[in-house]
């Protein structure tokens, strides 16, 4: 059909330019601004998610920022924390050379206190300079707010490192302890409550130094005729003891033999008379020769007849042996007070003869002086210590004329008094023994009566190495670990011991004998959350919760507190949730802060109670205590960079390429595919042009229908 008014081929090909020149202008706008969408219209879901990820985009590049300047406020921390390590350290040195007190003068212990002094000064400047554009980090401002409710006092040493207080801004903390932490103990029952004193003793033995010829005796009355006895040699009746008048009587009996008495110088000899050949002084000279006493050393004028009834004395003279005799010298009073004490013979112009002094002075050390040329009797030496209010003394049986001579014998060389205990509770035989503890061990030795205070006494002398103390309990010893929980231990084995020695419990007489028991830890549970045990110290770590601290021995129940504010909060995280968030408490580290159980550092200063000059010991169990406090920071602030911080950083560096990657998907350009559609468009568009111009000719061809 041809007609003039309406050219529908040219409507068709401008509607068809006009789309090429829209995907044209399209084409154009995409590869000018490299972007997909860059309207609404252009793709409204697509644009959604485009703008969603871009929000998410950008919180998570202010996520890693925050994490940066987090990192950058530890750090600065941290590195304050490393120079109060530092200080502690130089003072934990000043403190272990000036416990060396033997070997430094007062000017240099004060210079050392000085030291001291200036490094307390520095730690307190640290913990107030410290700053991150102008927020303190070590003064306290830090940590975390608490509030005490029921049985908080129980709980010491309380630590917030990280709480999450969410929206409301604080937490309640409830601390349920079932079972107390326990200490290990070793007991050592049925100590005798009491055992006989003993008094302490010595021996003085006095040495003869010169031998004389035994004497002979003629026994010429009543006796057989011409019968001689010679004092045996070894015999009693040899020394000058036996000088006097033999007396010999002869006796008949079934058991020959002799006997010699030598409190009354009398020798009996038995001779079986009624057996025929034994009525003869030959009989009689063969029974005495068999005898350790005398010797018969003639029969003259022939043999002669004995009977029962036959007697004989004469006079023994002139014999000494070479022997000697001694004095016991005994403690009046029984006890040890006596042991150690000297006894010395002294020699004097001034003391009579045959009379010696004896004195003791004010250490209890005895002196007995005798005359210096004559000889003096042993019994005069007894009575003369005998006659003092402390001492006793008694002559043992012995050989030897009983003489001390001072121009032919030496002074006798005396053991101190020894032995003596006193009446009271303790064992009955040595012990030697090794105990050790959590802190040790150490070996320790006993002697019998000691009670058992003193065992308890010698145990805690050494506590401070051990780790172990002693406690009496009636008869029994209680050796207690002076730490709670599993890691105190009391360890005691029996290196030797008397065959006889009690109590037979723990104390045996095998070798290697031990007893050993470990304490226990606190059970615990912090809202619901079982806790870490260490003794008496608990704690957990959850995602909403790190905490520490340490309860009262033996408690038992629930002690509560609230956490309402404080700590260090930072944003890690692209959304504003309490999650997202970390809350870091960081306690002050000034001297009155820093320390433990043992004190507080500011305490180490001059004229404090433990200043280097006061109290070495306790400076260092306080320098030890704070400078593990000091380290459980930083390694806490440490563990927080790497394990959050840096953790966070890197997993939010992820989530950004990967969002970054899905919106560039949906947002940006494809040039390959743009620039093909772009080609395409400038084709149709130049295609459209002609075919409208064509199209715009057509009316034109009616007119030649007119003309004809």
């Amino acid at each position: 059909m041809t007609r003039i008014n309406t050219n529908v081929q040219s409507l068709v090909a401008r509607n068809t330019l006009r789309q090429s020149n829209a995907s044209l202008e399209q084409s154009l706008t995409r590869l000018s601004t490299g972007l997909r969408i860059n309207t609404g219209k252009d793709d409204p879901a697509g644009l959604i998610a485009s703008e969603n990820l871009r929000s998410d985009i950008t919180s998570i590049q202010r996520a890693i920022t925050n994490t940066d300047r987090a990192n950058q406020v530890i750090a600065t921390a941290d590195s304050a924390l490393g120079r109060v390590s530092s200080l502690l350290n130089d003072i934990r040195g000043l403190v272990t050379e000036s416990a060396n007190a033997g070997a430094l003068s007062d000017e240099q212990l004060a210079a050392n206190q000085l030291q001291v002094d200036s490094s307390l000064e520095a730690l307190n400047r640290i913990a107030q300079t410290t700053t991150f554009q102008g927020r303190r980090l070590l003064d306290g401002s830090l940590d975390f707010l608490t509030t005490a409710g029921s049985n908080f006092g129980n709980i010491s040493d309380l630590k917030i490192d990280q709480a999450n207080l969410g929206a409301t801004g604080s937490v309640s903390v409830s601390v349920n302890v079932t079972a107390a932490a326990t200490q290990g103990q070793v007991n050592v029952a049925n100590i005798p409550a009491s055992v006989a004193g003993a008094t302490a003793t010595t021996t003085a033995t006095f040495a003869n130094t010169a031998t004389q010829a035994a004497g002979a005796v003629a026994l010429t009355t009543a006796g057989p005729s011409g019968f001689t006895l010679t004092a045996a040699a070894a015999g009693p009746a040899a020394g000058a003891e036996g000088n006097g008048a033999v007396n010999l009587v002869i006796a008949d009996g079934t058991t020959e033999g002799t006997v010699y008495d030598a409190s009354t110088n009398t020798l009996t000899a038995t001779v079986d008379i009624s057996v025929a050949g034994n009525d003869t002084t030959a009989d009689l000279y063969a029974v005495i020769n068999a005898g350790t006493d005398f010797v018969a050393s003639a029969i003259t004028g022939g043999t002669e007849t004995i009977s029962a009834s036959t007697t004989g004395s004469g006079t023994l003279t002139g014999g000494r042996d070479a022997g000697s005799r001694a004095i016991t010298i005994t403690a009046a009073t029984a006890g040890a007070s006596a042991n150690g004490k000297t006894v010395t013979i002294a020699e004097s112009a001034s003391v009579t003869a045959g009379a010696p002094t004896a004195a003791v002075d004010g250490s209890g050390n005895i002196t007995v002086t005798v005359n210096d040329t004559a000889a003096t009797d042993l019994d005069d030496i007894s009575t003369a210590i005998n006659a003092l209010a402390d001492y006793n003394a008694s002559i043992n049986v012995g050989t030897g004329d009983g003489l001390y001579n001072p121009t032919s014998q030496t002074p006798p060389v005396v053991a101190n008094t020894a032995g003596g205990v006193t009446a009271s509770g303790g064992i009955s035989g040595d012990v030697v023994l090794e105990l050790a503890g959590s802190n040790g061990a150490e070996v320790l030795s006993f002697g019998a009566g000691t009670s058992a205070q003193g065992l308890a006494d010698g145990i805690n002398l050494v506590k401070d190495a051990t780790g172990v103390e002693a406690v009496v309990n009636g008869t029994t010893l209680q050796l207690v670990s002076t730490s709670y929980g599993s890691k105190s231990v009391v360890d005691l084995r029996v290196i030797s011991e008397g065959a006889t020695s009690t109590p037979t419990g723990t104390f045996t007489t095998a070798i290697n004998d031990r007893a050993r028991n470990t304490g226990t830890d606190v059970q615990a549970s912090i809202n619901g959350v079982v806790v870490t045990g260490d003794g008496n110290k608990f704690s957990i770590n959850t995602a909403s919760l790190d905490i520490s601290g340490s309860l009262t021995a033996g408690f038992t129940g629930t002690a509560a507190f609230t956490i309402d504010g404080g700590g260090a909060l930072f944003q890690l995280g692209q959304d504003v949730v309490s999650n997202q968030q970390a809350r870091l408490g960081i306690a002050s580290v000034n001297t009155a802060k820093l320390g433990g159980v043992s004190g507080k550092l500011f305490q180490l200063g001059t004229g404090n109670n433990a200043s280097l000059a006061n109290d070495s010991t306790t400076a260092a169990a306080i320098v030890g205590e704070a400078i593990d406090q000091v380290t459980s920071l930083r390694g806490r602030l440490g563990a927080f960079q790497r394990t959050t911080l840096e953790t966070n950083k890197n997993a939010l560096n992820d989530v950004l390429v990967n969002l970054s990657d899905a919106e560039s998907s949906i947002r940006d350009a494809d040039f390959a595919a743009e620039s093909a559609n772009l080609t395409r468009s400038q084709i149709l568009v130049q295609s459209g042009t002609t075919v409208l111009q064509i199209s715009n000719q057509n009316p034109q061809n009616v007119l030649s229908l007119l003309r004809g």
